[in-house]
């Protein structure tokens, strides 16, 4: 049995069905066998061609006016036919005069595979020689770094001293889940220092409040500021708490 799709991009007058009807009715397809779409061929969730595919059966005949007017672009157009091959349906493109159920078709759609592959490749090519290029000049893809290796040699040094992780993002303004995700990437953890980007563990960590140690790390990354929020800080954390 043969099955026809039809499909146009928009309802406008000038885009009708009638062409492409009246090949697939020429071409053999019974008219209660006609699907079809009003809708752009880049998008994916086309109603009447997942109406054809759900109807049609092995030992069908899935049939078009034109290559473009099923699949919206090559690599969908050759994963829509191997998924149609292997339920054991043919496919045939009256157009093209593309038919797998002829040596001359099947020849046809390996070509269009190996182009497609060989358009695959060469995208490939060009996005790697892109990223070595930006590589080269110093360019990294991926998010920015938001704690920097000065400042996160900062927070380490008020963690160590006693700093609450708490109170530490509220002195250099950065979040909680970006604190953690900079402490995870270099190893630090509680009872761990971090020394030359390697992670040592020492016998053991002085964990009571240093208030010089607090106030030097803040320093190196803000110049001398006040730790106005540190002492803010303590009032809800009693381990940062101190006499003034």
């Amino acid at each position: 049995m043969l099955v026809g799709y039809m499909r146009v991009s928009t309802d406008v007058d000038r885009q009708v069905l009638d062409l492409q009807r009246d090949a697939l009715l020429a071409a053999g397809v019974d008219e209660r066998h006609l699907f079809a779409d009003h809708a752009s061929g880049s998008r994916g969730d086309r109603a009447g061609l997942a109406k054809a595919l759900a109807f049609i059966r092995p030992g069908d005949c899935l049939v078009v006016w034109k290559l473009d007017r099923l699949g919206r672009s090559l690599p969908h157009l050759l994963g829509t036919v191997n998924d149609l091959k292997a339920r054991g349906i043919a496919f045939r493109s009256l157009t093209e005069q593309m038919d797998t159920t002829t040596p001359q078709g099947e020849f046809l759609f390996h070509v269009f595979g190996a182009r497609a592959q060989f358009e695959r490749s060469l995208t490939q090519e060009r996005v790697n020689a892109g990223l070595a290029a930006a590589r080269r000049r110093g360019r990294r893809g991926g998010r920015p770094v938001v704690i920097d290796a000065e400042k996160l040699a900062a927070v380490i040094a008020a963690l160590n001293s006693g700093a609450t992780k708490a109170a530490v993002c509220r002195t250099f303004g950065v979040k909680r889940s970006t604190l953690i995700d900079s402490l995870d990437r270099v190893g630090w953890s509680a009872g761990i220092e971090v020394q030359g980007g390697m992670s040592d563990a020492t016998p053991a960590v002085d964990r009571s409040p240093d208030r010089s140690a607090v106030r030097s790390a803040h320093r190196a990354t803000r110049g001398g500021a006040s730790l106005h929020a540190v002492r803010r800080g303590s009032r809800d954390d009693p381990a940062l708490s101190w006499r003034s």
